[in-house]
């Protein structure tokens, strides 16, 4: 475990995996942090890194921890975090921050809110998008949801991993903005899959194409970013899991559901991204492989040739 000899860190870094990790290291020189995570041995390797603290264990937390951040796989661990006699609501005293950076249900977000308001803590949403690299480089986009005093209490921490802050509303919205954004992102990728796979029946090679895309009024991240660094290379290692963006992406169609929208693009992305997922033989395959999935069902092969 590393050690300080200055006073004890205030803020607790709790889910250190391939977004977390780097998200604590840019938060650390701002902010002297706890980390945790399930695997004690990656808190190990973490808190050398960064000379932060590595917690054991949560069951009982270090006097003097004043906000917490949470960067965990779904709402059922974001809860269970929180809640129960060891939860982190019991232990946190009243005026403490908890900023939830995972990706989760805003009924669930809603729900703790107002539990934590009950308790005197500040909850604040504040999910992240912009992938691995923009966590190492702390550019990450954040959509904030959260009372006016819970956010502004949480500005400078988020600031720290942040290249850009959108306030999205109030608790939940911003739960909800990212799954949204995450399901018209998947949408993107798979457009853009197809029309390749037509330009190249049509003698236009994918990298030209791309070109043509990214020149004209179709760019989009995943056009300036995925096709060329993950898909047109045939590495599809972007580092966010389909499985994720699957979640993300059943978020944001119980979000369609619920108010009765009519969508059915997106609707459809949602299909064939549960069809991609069953048909690819990966183990855990990368998001990026949404763009695998229509290569195989046009019997074709996206790859740059430069």
């Amino acid at each position: 475990m590393s050690t300080r000899s200055a006073a004890q860190p205030k803020s607790l870094f709790i889910g250190l995996g391939n977004m977390g990790r780097p998200m604590a290291a840019q938060y650390a020189p701002a902010f002297p942090s706890w980390v945790f995570d399930i695997d004690a041995s990656v808190a190990d390797d973490v808190a050398e890194e960064t000379g932060t603290l590595a917690l054991p264990h949560l069951s009982a937390l270090p006097a003097g921890i004043e906000t917490v951040i949470l960067m965990l796989p779904n709402s059922q661990i974001v809860e269970n975090t929180l809640r129960g006699e060891d939860g982190l609501f019991r232990q946190l005293g009243s005026g403490a921050l908890v900023i939830d950076m995972s990706s989760s249900q805003p009924d669930s977000t809603r729900a703790l809110a107002a539990e934590a308001s009950a308790c005197g803590i500040h909850y604040v949403d504040a999910p992240v998008s912009g992938g691995v690299l923009k966590a190492r480089t702390g550019e990450l986009s954040l959509m904030v949801g959260g009372s006016e005093d819970a956010v502004e209490a949480a500005m400078p921490h988020l600031e720290s991993m942040a290249g850009a802050i959108v306030k999205a509303g109030p608790s939940g919205a911003g739960h909800a903005a990212k799954a949204l954004n995450n399901l018209l992102s998947a949408t993107n990728l798979a457009a853009a899959a197809e029309i390749l796979c037509v330009a190249q029946a049509n003698g236009i090679e994918p990298e030209t194409m791309v070109d043509v895309i990214n020149s004209s009024t179709s760019r989009s991240q995943a056009s300036e970013v995925k096709y060329p660094r993950h898909i047109l290379t045939g590495t599809f290692d972007s580092g966010f899991a389909m499985d994720l963006m699957i979640k993300d992406m059943a978020i944001a169609m119980d979000l369609i559901r619920a108010n009765s929208i009519e969508a059915p693009l997106v609707s459809r992305t949602s299909e064939i991204a549960a069809e991609a997922r069953a048909s690819l033989d990966n183990e855990r395959p990368d998001h990026t492989e949404l763009a695998r999935y229509v290569e195989n069902v046009n019997h074709t092969t996206l790859r740059s040739s430069r």
